[in-house]
């Protein structure tokens, strides 16, 4: 995939409400608008990369592209889990990631329990390569030291910022 590294930003939305709940993997997700605009060799699946929220500090991230095959959603998402405990929700909050490579397809799974130990394998995987040194750099881009800390409302559209800091 020629686009990545792949830089973008939006505002945390409530998604469908099963990360936390019922995969017990928190997820923040990205609008439409920033789904929407994803360059066309971005295929569906999981990715690794880093992730800030407002000004925060960076930390590691998986990122699920695509419809989620195993509860056949009928809208396309991007669904962050940052590898880190957050002590509140951060809905409203501005979400800046860097997409640094590509783990796996999406695909569906037998059972719930089986798509908790791939989300978890894809969580390891993610940790382990984030360390190389390619990637390590990339958690310094200046993308993340121009993050804004909110929107500018919860009504107002999204400024995203694609491949261009």
């Amino acid at each position: 995939m020629r686009s990545l590294p792949y830089f973008c930003r939006g505002t945390v939305i409530r998604g469908f409400g099963r990360g936390s709940k019922e995969l017990g993997i928190p997820t923040a997700n990205f609008p439409d608008s920033v789904v929407e605009h994803l360059p066309a060799d971005i295929s569906t699946g999981i990715y690794y990369g880093w992730a800030c929220v407002g000004n925060g500090d960076i930390y590691k991230m998986v990122m699920s592209i695509g419809w989620n095959p195993y509860y056949k959603n009928t809208k396309k998402s991007m669904e962050t889990h940052v590898i880190h405990t957050f002590k509140e929700d951060f809905y409203g909050q501005i979400l800046s990631v860097v997409m640094v490579g590509y783990i796996r397809p999406e695909r569906s799974f037998n059972s719930l329990e089986a798509l908790i130990a791939a989300i978890n394998n894809d969580i390891e995987e993610a940790k382990v390569k984030l360390e190389l040194p390619e990637h390590i750099k990339l958690k310094e881009d200046n993308f993340f030291t121009s993050a804004p800390s909110t929107s500018t409302s919860s009504t107002a559209t999204p400024k995203t910022i694609m491949n261009g800091h």
